[in-house]
């Protein structure tokens, strides 16, 4: 959210409105996705090599949980009439769980023999 803010400040008077609302998200996007990358590979699950390999992969797992976290909402909004709010965040939660086995299993694998 900061970072989204951030760009809209940032394209603010350089390009039309609709231009900003639609870039500032992709933006922050591709920056938050970046740095998460980074954060995961050395100070989650501490892997070395395969950078590109682990690195689409991710994406892959992130956005995965993107659209599991837009249906999961969906269903507990709309279909069990949960509220938004603690719906949100019992999803949320899920999904990082869910998440974090995504990049155990395939963003970060490694063989046996590739552990130190």
């Amino acid at each position: 959210m900061i970072l989204t803010v951030m760009w809209l400040t940032i394209l603010d008077g350089k390009v039309s409105s609709p231009v900003a609302v639609a870039l500032a998200p992709a933006l922050a996007y591709a920056l938050s996705i970046v740095v998460a990358f980074v954060l995961h590979r050395t100070l989650v699950f501490r892997v070395r090599g395969h950078a590109l390999r682990d690195f689409v992969a991710f994406v892959g797992v992130n956005s995965g949980g993107l659209l599991l976290n837009l249906v999961l909402l969906q269903v507990a909004v709309s279909v069990l009439h949960a509220p938004q709010k603690p719906a949100a965040v019992v999803v949320m939660g899920l999904v990082a769980i869910v998440s974090f086995f995504g990049h155990r299993h395939i963003s970060f694998r490694r063989s046996e023999t590739q552990h130190p």
